[in-house]
């Protein structure tokens, strides 16, 4: 599996997910070996759900000097 063919394996796990259960998945709601493969292919949760285009990217608050 190439890196692109990776890429497009989490997402389409997590898009799958998500229409089974009508809301945004959790990390439990996979086994640990599909878990990990997910959160290896597209990091952290919360950026896994935001590359498979589930959640919105939260803006960066800049503090200010």
């Amino acid at each position: 599996m190439n890196d692109n063919e990776k890429l497009s394996w989490a997402v389409e796990q997590l898009k799958e997910k998500y229409e089974t259960l009508g809301r945004l998945p959790k990390k439990e709601d996979f086994d640990e070996k599909t878990r990990a493969r997910i959160k290896s292919f597209l990091g952290p949760w919360p950026r896994a759900l935001e590359s498979a285009g589930l959640k919105e990217r939260k803006k960066e608050n800049k503090k200010r000097s």
